[in-house]
């Protein structure tokens, strides 16, 4: 995690003289080697005295004409694939700046206006904040060049050696869980142990309990020791008593509540489980029988934090009372100890403490007006078509999108820029190259070198950017406006890109462009302000349309107040699928796509892969409402990169073969699946699960708000005996690793106690056969699993 290179490469410090305007007084440790007033500028944003204190962020290395160039060569090597530095050029530089207005009467003014900065080569610039508030206020106190040396001297005394450096795929669990013990075993090592108050006892002895004891058992009574396991490396067998109503839970190492008086287990749903009604924190049934949504922890038991170690589980974690989704670490200055939260689930295109729901509910609300004329790379539904979803466009597409805040803190417009980004990035987990073209805080100081880019993403406090016209979006903050540039076809024109993509179905082509049906059109949109009712029918507003639907859940979501994490999480997938799309859109106009698995159906004993639709209809409909958007991209550099990215991650894949992501939405989306299908899907994944990097791998692709292991539970009811076995096996892999463990337990108890059944009925089984005794009748002629043995008449 720790890299090479400081924390902090320079500290800046700017004060706004009245004479002559914005300075750069100071740069720590050596000149920058760029312009210093650009710097001062950037420093001293426009309206920073009508402000007693703001944030801003600008980065550097972007442009030639914001490029350090410092005497003495600063040692900011990374071995991050995605860092800016791939084809040669500097590595990105995030700069935090602090500026402060003091209030002063013996002063010309009557104000003092100072600010300071830190550049940094980490994305998570935000932990940086309170040490900068210490220093700056140091500063003012004593203003010395020596208090810019005690604030580097600081930052960069910060240990992180201990942090764990996560894959990709375990950054995408880790970020889709709420679960304070998410990959708790990445830092046991440099966390103190807990002691532990409360354990459950999962061997058959005395202190074990029957299915019809075990269901009535005073959780204020339980109170047993662990065993210890004597083969760590796998699963233990579980006894008789552990497949129990009560035992099942135990044997995936839930953490439950047993209710005086009810019968039935109450079953602790986590992040995401079918059973719970909640995507974020926990639910579990409190001892008068309310359903309780606390999130920070899972269990009732008078234990602290995380899952509850048992003998069943080889990987015995001691109690962990922080968040593993950060590690904790501090920066000492001036005799001030501060803790620093340092969050390891970051993409480097995710800088900064962005919001999604900020960005979603600003350009929501019923005021919002959206004026301009229609294209077709940013309005995918006509007029109806969401402000959230013309920006998604137009970033994908690469256009050139201004957010304008007038007298707003320039802070808060650069956080809606940081967010924009995070938007078209898919959370920085799909696509990347919106982090190099952005300019969280612009200014007239260099104005006329980041304007004249192809496509940049910008956040200005002056309006007369407005009027400069260099811009093909416009996004107003202060009153909603959304304002699609007059001239847009000229800079972008609606061409027709011949290759037709014919549906099998239906005897209509696909047009690249397809808001389109004529040269006509074309010049008719060119011309109108998109108020001209008589459009074709392939431009005109649905209200059906998938954006806008997602959009409404989104809407809806925050409504019901769901966190930022679900809201990005949807967003991460809405990205990935439009890739997907577009992979096939590729397909069908050229014949092969560069960014993913080709299309292909289930036959003759192969899998299928590529993107799953419901059926060939709703396949034609999403094809041609994102067309238009994918052949603007396809001319884009993000695009570029995609292609780049899906090459590397198909040739390290854990898994290998085939296209995982397609059969579990096989499994989840489609009905009346062939049964060879589902038990090719379920064998393969089986044979393809012997690793943790391939466990990791499957759980990236079952998140918690989407059910998490859902798909793959209802073939543990499945009527063909082969495809429950082999489900069986992914579920044994899955829980002799604690990731997979906190995985297992977010099923509900319905569908736990059928893994728990069938494996205890193979471990009879095996057990039998190994001592020469014929297995009981109830085992020969096994009922399908969906018929339990009570129901049978077993009781």
């Amino acid at each position: 995690m720790a890299g090479k290179g400081p924390h902090c490469s320079f500290v800046l410090l700017a004060e706004f003289d009245i004479d002559s305007g914005a300075q750069l007084t100071y740069q720590f440790p050596q000149p920058l080697g760029t312009d210093e007033g650009l710097l001062a500028n950037l420093m001293l944003p426009d309206g920073a005295e009508r402000h007693l204190e703001d944030w801003t962020i600008f980065f550097l290395n972007q442009t030639p004409f914001n490029t350090i160039a410092p005497v003495l060569a600063l040692e900011t090597e990374s071995s991050d694939n995605q860092s800016n530095g791939e084809d040669g050029s500097p590595e990105l530089l995030y700069v935090l700046n602090l500026v402060r207005t003091k209030h002063d009467k013996s002063v010309r003014r009557g104000a003092v206006v100072k600010a300071m900065a830190i550049c940094t080569r980490h994305p998570f610039i935000q932990i940086f904040k309170p040490v900068l508030l210490l220093a700056l206020d140091d500063y003012f106190a004593n203003p010395s060049q020596e208090c810019l040396a005690r604030l580097f001297d600081a930052i960069n005394s910060m240990n992180i050696s201990a942090a764990p450096t996560l894959t990709r795929c375990e950054k995408l669990i880790m970020r889709a869980s709420e679960r304070k013990d998410i990959f708790a075993e990445k830092l046991s090592t440099h966390i103190p142990p807990l002691p532990l108050k409360a354990a459950h006892k999962t061997t058959g002895s005395n202190g074990s309990h029957s299915s019809e004891d075990g269901v009535l058992i005073s959780a204020r009574a339980r109170s047993t020791t662990a065993a210890s396991d004597p083969n760590p490396t796998r699963p233990s067998s579980p006894s008789d008593s552990s497949f129990s109503l009560g035992g099942s839970a135990v044997w995936v190492n839930d953490d439950s509540v047993l209710i005086d008086g009810q019968v039935g287990v109450a079953i602790g749903a986590g992040p995401g489980s079918v059973g719970g009604a909640s995507v974020s924190g926990s639910s579990v049934l409190t001892s008068r029988g309310r359903r309780s949504t606390d999130t920070s922890s899972n269990s009732s038991h008078a234990y602290s934090g995380g899952a509850i170690p048992t003998s069943s589980d080889p990987h015995l974690r001691s109690g962990i009372s922080k968040d593993t989704h950060f590690f904790q670490t501090s920066i000492a200055y001036k005799g001030h100890t501060l803790p620093i939260k340092l969050p390891l689930a970051t993409f480097p295109e995710e800088v900064g403490e962005y919001s999604l729901i900020q960005l979603i509910q600003t350009f929501s609300a019923p005021l919002i007006t959206i004026s301009g004329p229609l294209h077709p790379h940013l309005h995918t539904n006509g007029i109806l078509t969401h402000p959230i979803i013309i920006l998604f466009n137009a970033l994908v597409t690469g256009k050139r999108i201004l957010f304008l805040g007038h007298n707003i803190p320039a802070g808060q417009v650069a956080n809606y820029v940081l967010s924009a980004c995070a938007l078209g990035s898919g959370c920085g987990a799909v696509l990347r190259g919106f982090i190099e073209r952005s300019f969280p805080y612009a200014g007239l100081a260099g104005g006329e070198d980041w304007v004249t880019m192809p496509a940049y993403i910008a956040g200005v406090t002056n309006p007369i950017f407005e009027t400069s016209g260099s811009w093909d979006l416009l996004m107003d903050i202060g009153t909603g406006r959304v304002v699609v540039h007059k001239d847009i076809h000229t800079s972008f024109p609606a061409t027709m890109a011949p290759p037709a993509l014919v549906n099998p179905t239906m005897p209509r082509p696909i047009k690249a462009e397809n808001s389109t049906g004529s040269e006509d059109d074309i010049q008719r949109i060119a011309t109108r302000d998109g108020k001209d009712g008589n459009q074709k029918s392939e431009f005109a507003a649905k209200q059906d349309n998938l954006d806008n639907m997602f959009i409404e859940d989104l809407i809806s979501a925050i409504t019901s107040h769901f966190g930022e994490t679900l809201v990005r999480m949807r967003f991460t997938e809405y990205v990935a699928r439009f890739v997907r799309l577009a992979s096939r859109y590729e397909e069908l106009a050229m014949g092969s796509t560069k960014l993913g698995y080709g299309s292909a159906p289930f036959s003759d004993g192969s899998l299928g892969s590529g993107i799953v639709f419901p059926d060939e209809g709703a396949a034609f409909k999403e094809l041609t409402a994102n067309a238009s958007r994918i052949e603007g991209w396809r001319r884009n550099k993000s695009y570029q990169y995609c292609v780049q990215d899906f090459k590397k991650l198909r040739a390290t894949a854990a898994i290998q073969g085939f296209d995982v992501s397609h059969q579990l939405l096989r499994l989840r989306l489609v009905k009346n699946l062939l049964d060879a299908e589902v038990e090719l899907i379920v064998r393969s994944i089986a044979d393809n699960l012997r690793t943790y990097e391939q466990i990791v791998e499957l759980l990236t692709f079952m998140p918690p708000h989407s059910g998490g292991l859902q798909p793959l539970s209802f073939c543990l009811f499945h009527h063909q005996e082969s495809i429950r076995e082999a489900t069986v096996d992914i579920f044994n892999e899955l829980r002799q690793n604690p990731v997979g463990v906190i995985f297992l337990q977010s099923l509900n108890h319905f569908q736990r106690y059928a893994y728990v059944r069938q494996a205890h009925a193979r471990e009879s089984r095996i057990k039998d056969g190994s001592h020469g005794l014929a297995p009981p009748p109830h085992l020969v002629s096994r009922a399908p699993s969906n018929r339990s043995e009570v129901s049978l008449g077993g009781m």
